[in-house]
This record gives C-alpha cells, sequence and structure tokens, in this order.
C-alpha cells in the first residue's frame, strides 16, 4: 500500500467527462495511481450521463476507495464524514426557482440510500416497499379527491343555476330536472314544467304568466346572480386571493419549477371549490373545466406532504402535479386519455414515463369516482354526449376548415383584447376595486341575459343543445322543421327539411348569443372569481358552428342540384348534421384561444362520443392553430405568464439569435465587478455584509481574487440558514471567524476565533460554459434542466453568470418587449 498524499484542491480542477452510461473518474480527481483515499477530498464533479431523452445526472457526496488493482470498492456519503446536515438548506424561499438538477441529484442519493439498507432487516424492506409504492398511493388519493370534489361542484353548481329561476316544493335540494323527474303531470311538449316547480313569480306573486310574471323572475335572476358573484368575489378577496382565475397559467409555471407558496394549499383549495360553484352559478361567462385542474392540484400538492419521498423534493412533488392535472381534465370533461394528454402537451415541463403511467392511473381513478357519483343523472360520465347518424362528407371539409379560421381569428382577438383589458385593470385604479369589477360584470351579463333563452341557459347546456341533432324526440327551436313528408319515416333517418319560423327565430337569437359571449367573455376572464375558458370558447364555436350547420343544411335542401351536393345528397335524404358543425366549431374555437391540438381533438371525442368525426376535428384544430399562429404564437394561457411576469421558459418558443453567452452574462461593462466568494479569506461578517448589500440569489465561490479560479456555488438562502445555525449551535462562532469552503482549514494564529467549514453547502459542480458559447446551445441547456443559473469562464476563470432571468429578459429585448415585466426570481 503506498502512503497517502493528498494533492491540494489548488493544483487543479476535475474535467467534466460524459461516457455513456457509465461513471467516468477523470484523471484530475485522482492521486497517484494506487493510493487509497479514505478521506471524502475525492467527492468532486462526477457526471453520468442517461439514456437518451433524459437530462444529466450528477453523482455528488460520494467518494471511491481505489486500490491497486484499480477497482471501485466502496462508497460513503459526503456529509456523513462532515458536520451533519443544517435544517434548512436545500429549501427554496417564496416566488424562487428550483433547482432541477439538485432535486434530482437529492432523488437518486435517498433512493440510492433505501436500496442500501433494505437488506439489513424486515422493517428497512418494509421502508423500501412503501418508499416504492409512495407515488401510487399519491396519485390515487388525488384521483380520489379530485373526483369527489368535481362531483361535488357539478350537482351543487346545477342546483343553484336552477335557483336562479325558482324553486323544488317537494325538495329543496333538486334542481329542475330532478324535480320533475318523478312527475305524473308532465307532457311532451312542457316536459320542463312541473306542479312541484315553482318559478319566483309564482311564490311571491302567485302569477305564472304575464307581463308582472316576467318582470318579477326577471329581477329575482339579476338578484341571485349578485348575491352569487358578490359572495364569490368577497370569499376569495378575504380568504384566499390566489383562488381567483384560471390556475392553469400558474400551474404551468409552478410545473417549470417555480415556488408559490400558498398557490396549492389547503385555504386555497377550499375557497376555490366553494367559489366556483358560485362563480358558474351566477351565470358569467365563464366555465369550471380549467380551475377544476387547479383543484385537483392543489389535492395533489395537499397529499404529497404525507409522504417524505415528496414533501422533501420540490421535482418529485410536480411529478405528483402533472398527475393531478391529467386528473382535473379527467373529471372536467369526463375525458381520462385527454387529460393525460393535455398534461403532456400543455402544462407539464418535465414528463417521463413514469409520471405518465402515473397520469394515466389518476385520471382512471378519478373518472372512476365521478361515474360513481353520476353529477349528470344520464349515467354517462361524459359532458355532451352526442349519436349523429350520418357520415360526413368529403364536400364538408370546406365549411369545417371555415370554422377552423374563425376559431382562429377569434382566438387571436380574444388573446389580444383580453390582455389588453387585463394590462389596463393592472395599471389604473380600476383593478383597485375587484369587488366593484366583478358585481358590474354580473350585472351587465345577468340584464342582457334574461332576456334571451339561449344565455340564460346555464352554458354547458347550451353547448349540449347546439350538439344536439334534431330528432323526434326533441323539442327545441332549432327542431322547428316544417315537416312536408308525408310517408312516415324510421327515427333514425329524418330528412333534410326546410327550416321553420322557430329555427329562423332561433338562429337571430344565436346570433345575437354570439356577440354576447365574444364581448363578455374578454372582460370577464380574469376577473377575481375562478374563471374557466374552455366551456365559454366551446360555447362561442358551437354557436357559430351551429348557425354554419344550418345554413348548409337548409342550401343543400333548396339547391340539392348543384353538382357539390347531387353526387351525394339525394331530395329527401338525411344529408347535413348541424350538430356536427356545432362539435367542429367548439373544437376550434378552443383549439384557437389555447393552441392546443392532439390532446384537444382526443377532449372533444371523448366529451361527444363522435370517434368517426376525429378527421373534421383535427383539420378544423389544425387550421385554428395555423390562423391563430399568423397573429401571434403564443396561447392565451402563455400570454398571462408573460403578463404577470412569471420566469418560464416554453419550450414551443424558438431562439434563432446569434448572441453569444458574454452578451447576456453579468455583470456587464458598466456594471460593478460580480459579487463573488472566496474559498478561505472571509469572515463571517464579510459574507453577511454581502448578504445584506447585495439581493443574489448565490454567490459563486472562487480560490482567490488573484486567480479567480472557480471552486463551486453556495446560494444566499443556504448560507443565511449555515451562519444562524452555526452561531446556536458551535461554540466560539463570532464575526471574524474565518469561514472556509475547502477541504482543509487553512492553518491560523493560535489566538483566532474558531473557523466556520461551509463546504456541506457548496455546490461542488454548477454547470458552467465558456463565454463564446452560443445563446441557443444556452437556452436549450436551461430547458432540457431546467437550471435557475449558469456560470460563465473563460479559460477557467470566472467571468460571469446567467441566470433564468437574464435569459427571459434577453428573449423579451430579441422580440422588442419590455425586459422589465420579468419581474420575479
Amino acid at each position: 500500500m503506498v502512503t497517502q498524499q493528498w494533492a491540494p484542491l489548488s493544483m487543479g480542477f476535475p474535467r467534466q467527462e460524459y461516457w455513456s452510461g457509465l461513471l467516468c473518474l477523470s484523471p484530475g480527481n485522482l492521486p497517484d495511481p494506487g493510493i487509497e483515499p479514505t478521506s471524502p477530498a475525492l467527492a468532486g464533479r462526477f457526471f453520468a450521463t442517461e439514456p437518451p431523452g433524459k437530462p444529466f445526472g450528477r453523482i455528488v457526496g460520494t467518494h471511491y476507495t481505489m486500490t491497486n488493482g484499480g477497482s471501485i470498492s466502496s462508497s460513503t456519503h459526503l456529509l456523513d464524514l462532515l458536520d451533519e446536515p443544517i435544517p434548512g438548506v436545500g429549501t427554496y424561499d417564496d416566488f424562487h426557482t428550483i433547482d432541477w438538477v439538485r432535486e434530482k441529484c437529492k432523488d437518486r442519493e435517498r433512493h440510492r440510500r433505501i436500496n442500501s439498507k433494505k437488506k439489513e432487516s424486515a422493517w428497512e424492506m418494509t421502508k423500501s416497499l412503501y418508499d416504492a409504492w409512495s407515488g401510487w398511493l399519491v396519485v390515487t388519493l388525488t384521483g380520489l379527491a379530485s373526483g369527489a370534489l368535481a362531483g361535488l361542484i357539478d350537482i351543487a353548481a346545477d342546483w343553484m343555476t336552477d335557483l336562479k329561476e325558482g324553486i323544488c316544493l317537494s325538495a329543496l335540494w333538486y334542481n329542475h330536472e330532478q324535480c320533475c323527474w318523478g312527475s305524473n303531470e308532465t307532457t311532451f311538449e312542457e316536459r320542463d314544467k312541473c306542479p312541484q316547480w315553482k318559478t319566483w313569480a309564482e311564490l311571491i306573486i302567485g302569477q305564472a304568466e304575464g307581463p308582472g310574471s316576467y318582470i318579477m323572475n326577471y329581477m329575482m335572476y339579476i338578484f341571485w346572480a349578485l348575491s352569487f358573484a358578490f359572495l364569490a368575489v368577497s370569499l376569495v378577496k378575504v380568504f384566499a386571493p390566489y383562488a381567483c382565475g384560471s390556475g392553469i397559467p400558474e400551474i404551468k409555471t409552478i410545473l417549470s419549477g417555480f415556488i408559490i407558496r400558498g398557490y396549492l394549499g389547503k385555504w386555497t383549495l377550499m375557497i376555490k371549490t366553494v367559489t366556483l360553484v358560485l362563480a358558474v352559478a351566477s351565470g358569467l361567462s365563464l366555465g369550471k373545466e380549467g380551475p377544476l385542474v387547479h383543484v385537483a392540484c392543489c389535492c395533489g400538492n395537499i397529499f404529497s406532504y404525507l409522504f417524505p419521498k415528496y414533501s422533501t423534493n420540490e421535482a418529485k412533488k410536480r411529478e405528483v402535479l402533472s398527475a393531478a392535472s391529467a386528473a382535473g381534465v379527467s373529471v372536467a370533461f369526463g375525458a381520462p386519455i385527454g387529460g393525460v394528454l393535455f398534461s403532456l402537451e400543455e402544462v407539464s415541463y418535465y414528463f417521463p414515463l413514469k409520471t405518465l403511467w402515473r397520469s394515466f392511473f389518476a385520471a382512471l381513478v378519478a373518472a372512476f369516482v365521478l361515474r360513481s357519483i353520476n353529477p349528470f343523472g344520464n349515467s354517462r360520465l361524459v359532458l355532451f354526449y352526442v349519436e349523429y347518424h350520418t357520415p360526413w362528407y368529403l364536400f364538408e371539409l370546406f365549411p369545417f376548415i371555415l370554422l377552423g379560421v374563425f376559431g382562429g381569428l377569434w382566438g387571436a382577438f380574444f388573446i389580444r383584447a383580453n390582455i389588453a383589458w387585463c394590462r389596463r385593470r393592472k395599471s389604473t385604479k380600476f383593478g383597485k376595486y375587484p369587488v366593484l369589477e366583478v358585481i358590474v360584470v354580473a350585472a351587465i351579463t345577468a340584464v342582457v341575459a334574461f332576456p334571451n333563452p339561449y344565455t340564460r341557459l346555464n352554458t354547458s347546456e347550451l353547448i349540449k343543445e347546439l350538439f344536439t341533432d334534431c330528432g323526434p324526440l326533441e323539442s327545441s327551436s332549432l327542431c322547428d322543421y316544417r315537416n312536408d313528408m308525408n310517408a312516415s319515416k324510421i327515427v333514425d333517418d329524418i330528412p333534410d327539411r326546410p327550416a321553420g319560423l322557430g329555427v329562423y327565430s332561433a338562429i337571430w337569437q344565436l346570433c345575437l348569443a354570439l356577440i354576447f359571449k365574444i364581448i363578455m367573455t374578454v372582460f370577464t376572464f380574469g376577473i377575481k372569481v375562478p374563471s374557466g375558458l374552455f366551456i365559454p370558447s366551446m360555447a362561442i364555436g358551437a354557436i357559430a358552428g351551429r348557425i354554419v350547420g344550418i345554413a348548409v343544411e337548409q342550401l343543400a335542401y333548396y339547391h340539392h342540384d348543384w353538382f357539390i351536393f347531387k353526387e351525394w345528397c339525394e331530395v329527401g335524404a338525411d344529408c347535413i348534421t348541424p350538430g356536427l358543425y356545432a362539435m367542429v366549431g367548439a373544437a376550434a374555437c378552443l383549439g384557437g384561444v389555447t393552441r392546443m391540438t392532439v390532446s384537444l381533438v382526443v377532449i372533444v371525442f371523448e366529451l361527444t362520443g363522435g370517434l368517426e368525426y376525429i378527421v373534421p376535428l383535427m383539420a378544423a384544430v389544425m387550421t385554428s392553430k395555423w390562423v391563430g399562429d399568423a397573429f401571434g404564437r403564443e396561447g392565451i394561457y402563455e400570454a398571462h405568464i408573460r403578463l404577470n411576469g412569471y420566469p418560464f421558459l416554453d419550450a414551443k418558443e424558438e431562439f434563432t439569435h446569434t448572441t453569444l453567452a458574454a452578451d447576456v452574462m453579468r455583470p456587464r461593462r458598466s456594471d460593478p465587478p460580480l459579487a463573488v466568494l472566496t474559498q478561505d479569506n472571509m469572515t463571517v461578517d464579510d459574507i453577511e455584509n454581502m448578504i445584506n448589500e447585495t439581493s443574489y440569489n448565490g454567490f459563486p465561490v472562487i480560490m482567490s481574487r488573484e486567480s479567480q479560479r472557480l471552486v463551486g456555488f453556495a446560494l444566499r438562502r443556504d448560507l443565511t440558514i449555515a451562519i444562524e445555525s452555526a452561531r446556536k449551535k458551535q461554540e466560539g462562532i463570532v464575526g471574524s471567524s474565518r469561514v472556509c469552503f475547502a477541504q482543509h482549514t487553512p492553518s491560523l494564529p493560535a489566538e483566532s476565533p474558531r473557523p466556520l467549514k461551509l463546504r456541506s453547502i457548496l455546490d461542488m459542480s454548477p454547470f458552467t460554459v465558456t463565454d463564446h458559447t452560443p445563446m441557443e446551445i444556452v437556452v436549450d441547456i436551461f430547458r432540457k434542466l431546467g437550471l435557475r443559473q449558469c456560470l460563465v469562464t473563460h479559460n477557467g476563470r470566472l467571468l460571469g453568470i446567467i441566470t433564468k432571468k437574464d435569459i427571459l429578459r434577453h428573449m423579451a429585448q430579441t422580440a422588442n418587449q419590455d425586459p422589465a415585466s420579468i419581474m420575479f426570481n
């Protein structure tokens, strides 16, 4: 055995090497060959690759014992040989970005430690099994809670919506439909009327018909709408300000690694659940589907604290939140597969295969619970089940594509108008009175909506009516066709007929409803109550689609001899299905607003059961995306993320500029020099003064001011916690104590106070790039690895630092936007 000779840290730096599937020990890490180290001095920068498509992982805090033969024989955790871990180190402040690489390393270290102990005893084996199954347990609990809450919200919202028009005397908790289910006195023409259901006019003034009855019902409708809206905004303002809005922009930002304390807490969950029912019942132009994703993510966040594997690791917690967002869409639309694709395409930042399986399982559990509750009373999971009996024809692709163009134009208009209004709300005094704004919007909505039967309807009921095909059992005005056929027809084959007066009056009412919905949705999305965008957008598209469908149907009836019709549309045949046009229009408008594609098509065909109409849906959704992208590539959620200044690097956005890392890094030429710590030349007072005088999240550690050679990176929060902990627990730590980040404490005079060793909080392998690295590569590294900062060097000397905020500001400048809008760290 050769005598141990340790090379001082200043002799060199370990080279970063990557070797597919293997650990690579760089020669710079090792002392002379054949030496068997028993100290953690070798713990340094080791890198290993993972299979393609996964980020590089770091192996930290490990050392390897090498015998004369060169074989690796043992491994010891670094912190076991240093001071004990400091509580609080490695956690994050509010409105900060997590370090994905560090969190993944922590999880690998935890997993390695559990595996090494599981053969020691039955108890350790049980703990290992519990750890392995905790992921499935947490997504199961999330799915159960999401399904139960969604069923509760659906039932309560239906009851409170009908409460604006009347009440069931036989059972106060029944809505209008349930109240008349058991009645023997309903007729086919007036199936919604029964003695048990009383309107407010009948109860208050004793009149069921006439001007007095209409005015009384009108006033009570407005009263209940304002009451629900006022109660919703008051609860949000007083108890949970984070419960307002859709929640999806913030969920996307949180899943990208941002910390927003309280956004997924129990108070937010409780208030959002209650106020979502009130907001939907108030009749505002909003939906509950987007907020249900927020509700499900709150459930996932709360349950993750029951399992240490997720409560102590922010990256692992985000895997649970990805599964929770899939469960949210699953219960919102009754579309479990669409929910998984929505999580993958729209909200998740990091989506490994294990998360895909767990998202699928969470969506399955949530859908099963919702089906068991059966909130719609139709024994079906889907919200708008449709049954069309005619195929679509090739010619119909033209109107479907036109609906896609309309959806793209509507999406582009809505995003610009809504963002302009929200920006005005934030920059003027109007935004200081959220309760007044909600009351004004609710009052205008109620006053305008009541006279029109299509705007008075619950938006989900309106979409259902627009999707439904006309059959012999339909009594809607939209099915008021003139029946000129003398011969009796089969139920499933009702021919195209000339439109009656009811259809023409319904078209005019739908046109007014379309204008009303477009205007009110712009002003409603973003107010301080829970407000989703899925259902209002689908309603706008369904209205436009139904109008186009009726127009094409009448065109085919009166001009069946035209060459585009005569090949496939015979006289007396059922050629055109207006309900199908409504479905395609709904998908096109929702796609134009959100820029979703694959997940949207799957959600819509799961939502309606119209599996054979996937091609029209795909054509319309793709067209709406292309048209919308021509006016701006970002969807409504990305636009709100940018409006709020959240640090979100969108993976869909391309960076094509030719700048270098040196052009973006700080400090710039006119800035003061970079704030750095030295390896062993600073005192506790020096570090505390630097922390107090600056607002940086972390500081590079260098060997000395002269060499500027990089040693590692220390986070501001970790430094503060470590110094406070040392003052309380270690004797002799004073302001003049030398702080040492090196492996060995330097020799000090005898009268010197006790030094403070902080090597355990130092990141020994910070990511570095050279000053000539193209920014295109730097941006890609930040996206793929989820970095929060990257250090810039030149020939090994530290030059500067690039943070996520710097990249976002640079991208805003290159896009001629205001870089000051990126407000958070």
